[in-house]
């Protein structure tokens, strides 16, 4: 049966999001739809409402979800009515090259829903990230769903779904921070203080959050922060200087840029000791260039990574993370930072602009 419910569509760029009704198809064959319970507002939700993605509108907004498995395709396995799942991304196929040579983590097919969302009138919605959870129900593939802990708050299970595994996962999973090591995070948004929160759970030695906001800093300190750094009004190399103070003048082990401009890239690259690690995890807009000396790139070894989604594999890490969070290891709880309503997306992303909040979850 099809199903018809409230949704958060954008429906031009750049206007406002509007609350509308949106209509659910029978699942195909592989498909399930999934009474979303929590939908984290993530900046990907807000550069989808301004054009700097693509240009499929109208969009349903939302994909940092967690919710319950209420109706499933005729040949869907993978789960079964009633699981509670975190909704993802990387729906891995198994069968193009990157699965095929054992980096899953890098799939080029990953799976989507058969059918088309819509308008009332029938116009075809896009979901964000192929999710679309900001509404009551979404329709997904059935590998685009991760079984977890029932146990879990719904609110912090969904933002594995996208932020904080990005973060984390940019520590563990891409940079491969090691017991001892030391670590210098740029920014410390959602992204960057789950890179933080990933760090210190490796035992990082030292933890160096940089920031230009204090409160972001703070937040950094409760997520294992050892050191921060706060550089408002300061130059480039002022920062560099300090991150090399706090790591006996050499540069850290591992540098993440979590923010995506080149400002925050080239911090991090003049940072890393030689033979370091620099991961970039945030994402630089469409216009971006890097530019450095050809000889700085050379001669100061080590790697450059970019990470796609923290390099995550959702079936191994989501479980693992929340179980983690279960035991009091991993701080899932401490990137919800406010709850609220469907119809309160806009606001919540004036708020996310406005630095004053981690996470922002619509909790339906």
């Amino acid at each position: 049966m099809s199903y018809t419910v409230t949704g958060v569509v954008s429906a031009a760029k750049g206007k406002p999001v509007e609350t509308t009704t949106i209509v659910i198809p029978d699942p195909g064959p592989r498909d399930v739809v999934v009474r979303i319970q929590a939908c984290g507002v993530c900046h990907t939700d807000m550069a989808y409402r301004d054009g700097d993605i693509e240009d499929a509108y109208p969009f349903l907004l939302g994909h940092e979800a967690a919710g319950v498995v209420e109706d499933i395709g005729e040949a869907v396995t993978h789960v079964a009515v009633g699981d509670f799942v975190v909704l993802n991304w990387r729906a891995v196929c198994g069968e193009c090259r990157a699965c095929k040579r054992g980096e899953p983590h890098y799939c080029f097919a990953t799976f989507n829903a058969s059918k088309k969302m819509t308008l009332e009138d029938g116009t075809e919605l896009t979901p964000a990230l192929g999710i679309g959870a900001f509404a009551e129900k979404t329709l997904v593939h059935e590998g685009q769903c991760t079984k977890v802990n029932p146990a879990e708050d719904p609110a912090a299970a969904g933002l594995l779904g996208c932020g904080v595994m990005a973060g984390v996962g940019a520590a563990v999973n891409t940079a491969q921070v090691k017991r001892g090591e030391s670590v210098a995070i740029f920014g410390c948004g959602g992204v960057g203080a789950a890179a933080v929160a990933g760090a210190a759970m490796n035992d990082a030695t030292t933890v160096i959050a940089v920031d230009v906001d204090e409160r972001k800093l703070d937040w950094a300190r409760d997520l294992g922060a050892t050191h921060t750094i706060n550089s408002a009004g300061m130059e480039e190399q002022d920062v560099i200087d300090a991150v090399r103070d706090l790591t006996g003048g050499f540069g850290a082990d591992v540098t993440i840029d979590a923010v995506g401009i080149m400002p925050t890239w080239r911090q991090a690259f003049y940072s890393r000791d030689h033979a370091g690690r620099m991961v970039m995890v945030g994402v630089p807009n469409l216009t971006s260039t890097i530019e450095i000396p050809a000889i700085d790139f050379f001669s100061r070894g080590g790697s450059l990574k970019p990470s796609w989604y923290g390099d995550c594999l959702p079936e191994r890490d989501f479980p693992a993370y929340v179980n983690l969070h279960l035991q009091g290891s991993f701080p899932l709880d401490k990137f919800v930072s406010e709850r609220i309503a469907l119809d309160a997306v806009e606001e919540a992303f004036a708020t996310m602009k406005s630095g004053t909040v981690l996470r922002s979850v619509v909790v339906l």
